[in-house]
């Protein structure tokens, strides 16, 4: 397979970077603005914050931000000498990186979407509607865990663990 050149790795590794900053800062956002909910008064305040999740998620930053990663790291592996699987910290990132998008889609993202739906529809009652309640917590806790995996990926990427180290030899 036919490599990239070291300039266009770096501008592609740029790339990657940029998209890191957008999936983790967009979901430590989303976290964030969970915590305006407290002391809330007004139905339409707490659909206007369950509709600017749901925005800054969907549209804006942290599925844009999680698909770039994809991408450029698919990119990288296949035009790199890093390659996909060769070192296990690879395997390691391409398993939390396609786990957490996963579950993002088929959980943290539903969650979200029904909490904005049910504050749209009943308001402040939301607050006492144990489907919501439900669904912001299983949010709350499980894209905490999220943002964790995904500080944990960006410390691999540097640490680079499970790596021989320089000079060692590995058997093949």
């Amino acid at each position: 397979m036919r490599k990239l050149p070291a300039k266009s790795l770096k501008w592609l590794k740029g790339f990657h970077l940029i998209a890191v900053g957008f999936w983790t800062g967009g979901a430590l956002s989303l976290l964030s603005l969970y915590f305006l909910k407290n002391g809330i008064t007004d139905g339409s305040e707490l659909y206007g914050i369950n509709r600017s999740i749901h925005h800054i998620d969907m549209n804006i930053v942290v599925i844009p931000g999680a698909i770039g990663c994809l991408l450029t790291g698919f990119i990288y592996s296949l035009f790199s000498n890093w390659g996909f699987f060769r070192h296990t910290w690879i395997t390691v990132k391409w398993i939390i990186t396609v786990s957490a998008i996963l579950f993002g889609t088929f959980f943290l993202g539903p969650w979200e979407t029904a909490m904005m739906d049910i504050s749209g529809n009943i308001g402040i009652a939301a607050l006492q509607d144990p489907s919501y309640l439900w669904n912001q917590r299983m949010n709350l806790i499980f894209g905490s865990v999220q943002v964790l995996l995904l500080l944990v990926t960006v410390f691999i990427s540097i640490f680079k663990p499970w790596k021989p180290e320089a000079g060692s030899h590995r058997i093949r």
